[in-house]
């Protein structure tokens, strides 16, 4: 047995390979960007190939900066980005397309007519998500569709379906394994959670031949070996999750009731609702959280779009500031945000609106205004979105939400998560790593492997860095959530306005 996890951490931007020690420990990392592609307005597209070699050569960086080898791995951990789609050519290991991202919104219009179609009550009860473009199936339909020949190929059983933990493990293993973890499955809206199984209602609507979707196996188990190639030695693969999933898995999460919030790209929070599936009345989604030691958990999950984004934007397209982390500074040196409120709907709104029309504004904007003023609203929005959720996860579990864990880069400005603590009146715990989305896959690979004997030796080795405390009186939290829901009203508004 090695004595180091390898962790991929295949994201939305970059990809990543984390090595592992024993208690948590990150001895090396490899991180490399690759390209956005934006073909059209609302477009967003990956190379699938691109997306293989760079987190190949990361995880050789990896091992190359420790001065390790394919001895000292144990396994490895894959956790990716959900919900992008790639369809590749079972025979020449080639992608038809490019991957279409989950942030792509080109299948709007199939997702709407699915709902026109009266499909949304039969979908959500099966697959646990809403009707939208954001999930896989939408987007496989489209490359079925407008791809030429693809439709008679996959007839033919030669095209494969795979979200993006599929398409490293069937590459890494040379086309030997066609797998898809429970966690990833259940965000194409194709899986059904109860049965956890493809679903050949669903397929039949689409159109889509299930001889070209994975096998859905549990989180932790036998994902295959890695070819000889890659490592100069076979590596097992025994974990894979969704990146939110492993988040909340390496949060520690593994309790009904406990809940995370990842302060990434965007921000997630989901919360773990143990063996049963819960339904939201609130706009959140059911999920499969994870499958392990033959039970499966789920969770309810509600998601934020932009969340780091918005610091991004502050930064690159506004130039507000020079570097995302001082954007706390900038938002301490003024007492308020002087009445702005920023509501960063770049790519429409999540959960609980649900409103894909609908773009940003700053609104309240004054005389006296100041930049400091625009960074603090920004940050505050993060805060508020985050709230919105924490809110309709309490109106669905019919209990106020004392605790929440939280991890992602965003997570470190001491600002937001103070702001976080006050305007949604809760305690925050953050530890000292917040790499807890491949911490998660880690601890899946371990589990499955026998690296780790149990859940318990994952709970003594987590460390508290900071906790956050609410610092505000009722009515002044009152007061601010009371002007950020008329901010977002006005934003709902101008979504149906058809000159905006």
């Amino acid at each position: 047995m090695g004595e180091y996890i390898m962790t991929l951490d295949e994201g939305t931007t970059s990809a990543r390979c984390i090595i592992y020690d024993r208690v948590g420990n990150a001895v090396s990392v490899g991180q490399r960007e690759f390209k956005q592609i934006f073909p059209n307005d609302g477009w967003v597209e990956h190379d699938a190939m691109e997306i293989y070699s760079t987190q190949m050569a990361v995880a050789q960086e990896a091992l190359l900066k420790a001065s390790l080898t394919y001895r000292d791995i144990d396994s490895i951990g894959i956790t990716n980005q959900r919900e992008t789609t790639i369809v590749w050519d079972k025979e020449t290991g080639r992608p038809i397309y490019n991957a279409i991202v989950w942030q792509c919104r080109r299948t709007a219009d199939t997702a709407e007519w699915l709902r026109d179609q009266g499909y949304s009550d039969m979908i959500r009860e099966k697959t646990g998500l809403i009707i939208d473009a954001y999930f896989s199936a939408t987007k496989l339909k489209w490359i079925l569709d407008h791809v030429d020949g693809a439709r008679e190929k996959a007839g033919r059983g030669e095209l494969l379906f795979g979200t993006v933990e599929t398409w490293l493990i069937w590459k890494m293993t040379g086309g030997a394994k066609h797998l898809t973890d429970y966690s990833n499955a259940a965000r194409t809206m194709m899986f059904n959670i109860n049965t956890l199984d493809w679903d050949d209602e669903i397929l039949s609507i689409l159109d889509i031949p299930r001889a070209m979707l994975p096998k859905p196996v549990p989180c932790a188990g036998d994902f295959g070996e890695t070819i000889f190639e890659l490592f100069g030695g076979k590596l097992p693969i025994t974990g894979a999750a969704g990146d939110q999933q492993a988040a909340l898995f390496g949060e520690a999460c593994f309790n009904e009731g406990e809940i995370k919030s990842t302060y990434g790209t965007g921000n997630f929070l989901l919360l773990n609702t143990g063996n049963k599936p819960v339904y939201s009345s609130s706009g959140l989604l059911t999920t499969i959280a994870w499958g392990l030691n033959g039970e499966v958990k789920y969770a309810l999950e509600g998601s934020v779009f932009v969340c780091g984004a918005a610091i991004q934007w502050l930064r690159d397209n506004l130039q507000m500031i020079k570097k995302s982390s001082i954007s706390e500074n900038f938002a301490s040196k003024v007492p308020d945000s002087d009445g702005v409120v920023v509501v960063p709907a770049f790519t429409g709104l999540g959960a609980p609106y649900w409103e894909p029309d609908a773009r940003g504004a700053i609104l309240g904007i004054k005389r006296s205004t100041k930049k400091e003023h625009v960074v603090r609203a920004t940050l505050e929005s993060i805060a508020f979105q985050s709230d919105d959720l924490i809110k309709a996860m309490e109106k669905d579990l019919g209990r106020k939400i004392t605790d929440l864990k939280v991890d992602g880069g965003a997570s470190l400005n001491n600002f937001l998560m103070q702001n976080q603590a006050d305007i949604s009146d809760i305690h925050i715990v953050r530890h000292k790593s917040i790499e807890s989305t491949s911490l998660g896959a880690a601890y899946l690979a371990g589990l499955a492997s026998g690296y780790y004997k149990s859940i318990e030796d994952i709970i003594e080795i987590k460390d508290i860095d900071k906790e956050f405390y609410p610092a505000i009186e009722g009515e002044e939290r009152q007061r601010a959530k009371a002007k950020w829901h008329r901010a977002v009203e006005a934003v709902l508004a101008l979504a149906e306005d058809e000159v905006f």
